[in-house]
């Protein structure tokens, strides 16, 4: 009886010493997340403030982007070292980065809700988790390789075929005189769009998927019950239900292209110093200019060239930030009612 109650009192001291473990490793693990975003974003302001220094506020203003005379010594302004003639501006790339995500964003969304709605409430299970299986491979593909295919296939498609005709019928007004104009040779801000968007869809659409199986099946029968069509059951119950999280799943594919780089440096031309006068021509966004130029600014004896560019990156960063910050607000407006559904209901 000894034995047994000694046993008893050991299991649990070992017991109580995992526990002890666990919650002790579970403390440290919630803390790595925010010490790796300070630590990336200490590395980069740190190599970036020579170029702060050096570039001022006008880098965020200007365009030009010349990374000056390498072959003779760098000179010294305002404590900085650098090549005789440098001047940097990232006006270009910001413009580049947020017109390209938010018109992938634009196309990207739309689609990506169609196709869970017709997922998870028209298709048969079987194939719709042969569709789910597909939108997770298409998610899974290398970048590169949607570039290569953007630059090689669709860009030139849509150049001879799309291009044309959207220019041809947008109504020379306010905000679609974007899409008037030389359509180019599909290499642009909106071939690099459209490759982002096709990227972002499996993000967006394989959520809301997930997303919309879990609202409650008797509460889209009682929609049907009061008489709502398909439609209007999905525009007033289903959606309503999820929106915060088709809220967060957006901001996922917005992330992704904000950061994303070697599908857009092959698709988008990586014009540096303007800002493309229509949507169909060749610009650049930061992350395509960081990829593109790293290999040349190395070669820069003063610093200043990769200096610039981890200001870039800090500017990239500081912009994903403020999205997701954003997003949280978003998300905190429209779930402040009782009901799941939203206001109204």
């Amino acid at each position: 009886m000894k034995v047994d109650i000694t046993l008893r009192d050991e299991g649990r001291t070992r017991m109580l010493r995992n526990l002890i473990t666990i919650k002790g490793i579970s403390r440290i693990a919630a803390f790595v997340p925010p010490a790796a975003l300070i630590f990336v974003t200490g590395v980069l302001f740190v190599e970036a403030l020579p170029a702060i220094k050096y570039n001022g506020l006008g880098f965020l203003t200007q365009s030009q982007w010349r990374p000056g005379n390498f072959y003779v010594n760098p000179v010294v302004t305002r404590g900085v070292a650098h090549p005789v003639g440098a001047s940097y501006g990232a006006l270009p790339l910001i413009v580049g980065t947020l017109e390209s995500s938010l018109l992938a964003l634009i196309i990207a969304v739309p689609v990506s809700i169609g196709a869970a709605l017709v997922i998870v409430e028209k298709l048969p299970k079987r194939m719709s988790d042969t569709i789910g299986l597909f939108l997770e491979i298409l998610a899974g593909i290398p970048s590169v390789i949607f570039g290569l295919w953007g630059t090689l296939v669709l860009g030139p498609i849509l150049a001879r075929d799309v291009f044309p005709f959207i220019s041809r019928i947008a109504p020379n007004v306010i905000g679609f005189r974007f899409f008037k104009g030389n359509v180019g040779h599909g290499e642009g801000l909106l071939t690099s769009g459209v490759v982002l968007a096709i990227m972002v869809i499996p993000i967006i659409a394989s959520t809301s998927r997930d997303l919309l199986r879990q609202v409650p099946r008797n509460t889209k029968e009682g929609g049907i019950a009061l008489g709502l069509t398909d439609w209007e059951n999905n525009k007033w119950v289903s959606l309503p239900w999820i929106r915060s999280g088709l809220i967060g799943a957006s901001v996922l594919g917005l992330a992704r292209a904000f950061g994303e780089t070697m599908a857009v440096a092959m698709t988008s031309g990586a014009v540096l110093g303007a800002t493309s006068p229509n949507a169909y021509l060749p610009m650049t966004t930061i992350a395509a200019t960081i990829v593109s130029q790293l290999d040349s600014a190395l070669t820069d004896a003063s610093g200043l060239a990769t200096r610039t560019l981890a200001e870039g990156a800090l500017i990239l960063a500081a912009i994903t930030l403020l999205t997701n910050l954003a997003a949280r607000l978003m998300v905190k407006k429209v779930s402040t009612t009782a009901l799941p559904v939203g206001r109204g209901i």
